[in-house]
Order: structure tokens, then sequence, then C-alpha cells
């Protein structure tokens, strides 16, 4: 048996790998929410935008919409324990188990995938009525609601979740406003060159930038949001402020087991914590980079993937998959940004093609070092060149990479 702690994408994959892999056994989903494992991108973006009814109640194993699900008719493959979060995780020597409450224990297991993902960071005034963070399908629902009358959104955190509410919010008639603490938002992430482009975007949108600031206090009347005050005095009125800052990993549930944890699971490459037998992937993973040397949390899509189908070939007894350069996307007032690599401090982009003028409606290739071998690539509205330079980077990494998952 295999226990998979989080119905999510990093753990569903893991399932679908393991069974690819030749795994015939039971697996066992154990998740704190109760639907079925749902595609988070589409929760700032398309979902905000479908209507739902007004009912929050979901019932056990609930379908979540035709946007974010994930299954494909495969949900009888494996046992679900959804509903109840796991508290506790132990081993012995029957194996490893699951807590979920003194009464719900899944296991004991063979082996176990940390998959528990993370929650949003949170300020004072969070609990306001109108001020939302964006994790998770319910989350996105309750948001879509007040975006249905918002006048005035305010979204704390320029970053890309931040930047595809506040295009949303947009799309759906809202003034909105920006707060975000560094004077470039997306520059650690995007260069300095992209992201003073993405700032110009949200200029021409219409929507309003506050850089440099920090949020003093989030204010309401009878329990509603109705503003938000700068730590300079200003006041920015708000009928829906979304705060969008940074995850915490959600690990502190398997504390008391004694595994390794540093802003997330601590893992090696192949994803392996330091319990025997259990492993993490996705955003609750610190897992090591042999081309940093460090311990790195990446929280994107294509990460969650990648480290889930090398876990469960790792857990199979396979080689890993072919190792593949960071990659991520946003999209964004109808562009659709890309980026794969770690992009270099200090180094200015390369224009391969298109125009970095905010204003053009043609997009734009752009690469940081060598043009033939790249440290990174950042793309608007050029798929096909994008991933013509993608897969050149893979190679690279492929041809030059030595076997690290079983280190």
């Amino acid at each position: 048996m295999i226990t998979v702690v989080g119905a999510s994408l990093a753990g569903l994959t893991a399932a679908r790998e393991l069974r690819a892999s030749g795994v015939t056994g039971t697996i066992a989903f154990v998740g704190a929410e109760s639907w079925l494992p749902y595609d988070r991108p589409p929760l700032s973006k398309d979902v905000l935008l479908e209507t739902f009814p007004n009912s929050a109640a979901v019932a056990h194993g609930a379908h979540p919409g035709p946007t974010a699900l994930l299954l494909d008719g495969e949900a009888e493959t494996f046992d679900w324990h959804l509903g109840v979060a796991a508290d506790g995780l132990s081993v012995d020597a029957e194996g490893i188990s699951v807590r979920r409450g003194q009464h719900h224990p899944v296991g004991p297991a063979d082996a176990v995938i940390l998959a528990t993902g993370a929650r949003g960071r949170t300020l004072i005034g969070a609990d306001l009525d109108g001020v939302h963070v964006l994790r998770t399908l319910d989350d996105a629902r309750a948001l879509a609601a007040d975006l249905r009358t918002a006048r005035r959104v305010v979204m704390i955190g320029g970053g890309f979740i931040g930047a595809e509410i506040a295009s949303t919010a947009r799309t759906l008639g809202a003034e909105v406003a920006i707060i975000e603490a560094t004077e470039i938002p997306g520059a650690a992430v995007l260069g300095v060159d992209v992201a003073r482009w993405s700032m110009a975007r949200h200029a021409l949108a219409g929507v309003s930038m506050h850089t440099g600031a920090a949020v003093e206090t989030i204010d309401g009347t009878e329990g509603r949001v109705r503003s938000v005050t700068l730590g300079d005095g200003r006041v920015l009125d708000a009928d829906v402020v979304v705060v969008g800052i940074g995850s915490v990993p959600d690990t502190e549930w398997a504390a008391a087991s004694g595994i390794a944890l540093d802003d997330g699971f601590v893992t090696d490459a192949g994803g392996a914590t330091s319990m025997p037998g259990v492993y993490a992937v996705g955003d609750c993973a610190r897992t090591f980079d042999p081309i940093t040397g460090t311990h790195v949390r990446r929280q994107h899509w294509s990460s969650a993937v990648d480290q889930a189908r090398t876990v469960a070939r790792r857990i199979a007894g396979l080689e890993p998959p072919p190792q593949r350069a960071p990659y991520f996307w946003s999209d964004q007032y109808g562009h659709r940004v890309q980026v794969c690599g770690h992009i270099p401090v200090g180094v200015e982009p390369q224009l391969v093609d298109g125009s970095m003028d905010p204003g053009a409606t043609e997009g734009f290739l752009a690469v940081f070092g060598d043009r033939d071998r790249p440290a990174a690539v950042v793309a608007v509205d050029r798929p096909r060149d994008f991933l013509r330079l993608r897969k050149t980077m893979d190679r690279a990494l492929t041809g030059s990479a030595t076997s690290v998952a079983h280190a």
C-alpha cells in the first residue's frame, strides 16, 4: 500500500506515474478538502469568471467543476479519504501510518508521499468579510461571489497571483489597485526589464500600482472591509481585498514525527525526506537542487509534476525521468507570459523577436545569456518559439547532468 497525503496535482501525478510504472497495489489518498483533485492555475482566472450555486456545502468526494477537474474517469482506481486533514505521521515495524484524528488512521503503508501543499499568508484584518486569500477551490468560489458586485478591488501583493486576479477583476469591470512592497513587482523571477513591461501592462489596463508600499491596516465597518491604509497614511477604498503575499507550507501536522522541516519538508534531489519511506513533492517540499547546490521550495505547476514523477519512479525502482529546466507561466490581460530557466541577476535580456513595447500587441521572445544555450527564456504570446528554446534547454540538462535522484 502507498499513501498519498494531499489530493493535489502533485499527489495525483505521483499516483498516476506509480500506476504507469507497474505498481498495482492500493494507493490511498488523504485529503483535507472534500473535493477530488483539481487544478489550481484556473483558480485565479477561469474559476473566478464562472457562476456557482450560493450553497457552500460540498459532498464527500464532490466534483469541483469542469474548469478545474483533474481526474478523467479514474477515481475508482484509488482509495479516497477526504474531508479530514492528516494530523500525524508515524513509523513502526508494520509500516508508515497517517493519522486523521484518533479514529481515522490510514495505513500502515510501504511508502508515503507528502503532497499537502501550502496555505496563503494573511494579515491583521483578514477576518473581515470581503478579505480573501486564494489557495483552494472554496477560496476561489467565495472570491468569485464577491467580485460579482465589487466596484473597488485592492490586491495586496503584486506577484503572479496578484497580477492574474487583478486582470480578472478588471475583466469583471472593477477598479483595481495593487499594493506591492518592492519597487518593481516580479523582478526577482522575471528580471527587471520584463518586470517593468508587466508593470506597464497593468497601467495600460487601468490598474493603479502602489509600489514600495506597506500595508498599515485593513479597515472595516460592521464586519465588512471598507478600505486599506498604507504606511504613509494613504487610504484606498475597497469592497474586496485579496491578500497575495506568499505562502506557508502545510507541514506542522507532521512536526511531532521528527521529520526534517525547514520552510517545507526537506528532501534530497529525488524527493526523499529524512524519514525512511516518506517522500515530499509540490509546494510543501523543500528539495535539493543540484544545479544551485541549495534546497528550494518551487511553487509552480510544472515543478509539482516533475517532482511527483521522480518520486513515483523512485518508489517503483525505476530510473528518474529526464531532468527538465524550471518552467512556469502566467495569463494576464489576454497575454500568456512563459518563463524557463533561472534568470540571472543583473543580466539584461536579448530581444530575439517581437517588441517589448508594452503597447504592442505582437508579444516578444527574449533570452538571457547565450542565444544558442540560454540560461533563461521569457516569452509573451510566442508559444512555438518558446517551446523550441525550452526543449533546447531540456536537452542540454539531459546531456550534461548525471543522475542525482538516487544519490
